[in-house]
């Protein structure tokens, strides 16, 4: 159960809502988010937590967009889609124009299922494609062939769906350039709107990170992953994709409006597993364990908090520059100025002034941004801000 104080921070404003589904068929190879497999008997009294937590944290709050990830959000049957919709309406104040997106597995979706939450108020659908070519998404653990994949988009437009996401992941040990080229090539053939492009990235206790280890799969080489990168950059550019934020491009006015929110470090709310949250300067995130979440909800007990802090002004403005820099269009002093009463050059002028020498930032009158070498090194320039 939210404590009082919790329920007050929420507060009356805008935010982003976010639906952590930890639900899989198949944990992959390269995982680390928060997700239980062969669990999915639990759903249902998983959707009933979820709903219970919704109603502790409802305060007044207009919500400009929301997000159901996993995990594989696609578990859930339309009619519990549907379900926590009506629960979320009932309880926030939604905007009319609000941005709504289901993150979906192409070996777990159909036709009739992709209609029936487009019907329920889904209307951005993020498919977790990763690659195009079977021997990759076998590397990787997929569940789905790229012909699914492929299907998968092609009834998602059959289902209504005009704005939709594919996830692909470069850097992968034995991708070549030229594999990488045809995903690409392939994925501007299939119109997604969006395409976010993630290099691999493993924490240390993945099977993947374990098969690299023992020799069996050769390591992800930094440079090739670079080249891939770049790549991206360039094809993507050349077929009227906006390169927006460091790792995702979209068509004209097909930006994530959902993580713009969390790249220009405004309030979010996060529900179930693992969910974070960042309202009025407080962060907290629940527990990770599936187990405790379902007992907390349903014997009204106090939810446990896997963190909780406090955003002090000099952390707050730090992340927002540091967010604020992974968008191509950079941080804007006015905008700055206008949050912190601050002038971002004065507070920040050594590393303004390292960072350009670097290469790393450019510097105009408006504001900062990454260069096209800071984004591929965009971590060096990070660190940076943060306060002593």
């Amino acid at each position: 159960m939210l404590k009082e104080t919790e329920r007050q921070t929420a507060g009356s404003q805008d935010i982003a809502l976010y639906v952590h589904v930890p639900f899989c068929r198949h944990k992959c190879n390269y995982c680390s988010f928060v997700s239980y497999s062969h669990r999915e008997s639990d759903i249902p009294a998983y959707v009933s937590a979820l709903q219970e937590e919704l109603a502790l944290s409802a305060a007044g709050q207009r919500v400009s967009s929301l997000y159901f990830g996993g995990g594989t959000p696609s578990l859930l049957s339309p009619q519990q889609v549907g379900d926590i919709l009506s629960t979320i309406r009932s309880l926030f104040k939604i905007d009319e124009a609000a941005e709504t997106t289901l993150e979906a597995n192409p070996g777990t979706v159909d036709r009739p299922y992709l209609a029936a939450i487009s019907a329920s108020g889904v209307n951005r659908l993020s498919l977790g494609v990763q690659s195009l070519h079977d021997d990759e998404l076998k590397l990787l653990g997929r569940i789905h062939t790229s012909v699914e994949a492929k299907n998968a988009m092609r009834c998602a437009r059959r289902a209504g769906f005009s704005n939709l996401n594919l996830d692909l992941i470069y850097g992968l040990p034995g991708q070549t350039l030229s594999s990488w080229q045809n995903t690409l090539n392939e994925a501007i053939e299939l119109g997604a709107e969006h395409l976010s492009l993630y290099a691999l990235k493993l924490e240390g206790d993945e099977p993947l990170y374990e098969a690299i280890e023992r020799g069996e799969v050769p390591p992800p080489d930094p440079d090739l992953s670079a080249d891939q990168y770049e790549l991206a950059e360039e094809l993507l550019a050349a077929h009227s994709y906006q390169h927006y934020e460091i790792s995702n491009w979209a068509r004209e006015g097909r930006e994530c409006r959902h993580n713009l929110v969390y790249w220009h470090n405004m309030p979010y709310l996060g529900i179930g597993v693992a969910a974070h949250s960042y309202l009025d300067g407080h962060r907290f995130a629940n527990t990770r364990d599936l187990d405790r979440y379902l007992k907390a909800l349903s014997h009204d007990v106090p939810l446990i908090r896997e963190m909780s802090e406090e955003i002090g002004p000099k952390m707050k403005l730090a992340e927002t520059v540091i967010l604020g820099l992974r968008l191509n269009s950079g941080v804007r002093l006015d905008d700055i100025r206008a949050r912190f009463s601050v002038d971002l050059r004065d507070r920040y002028h050594q590393e303004i002034d390292e960072l350009t020498c670097l290469g790393l930032l450019e510097n105009d009158a408006g504001g900062i941004r990454l260069t096209s070498r800071g984004r591929l090194l965009a971590n060096e320039a990070f660190w940076r801000f943060l306060p002593e």
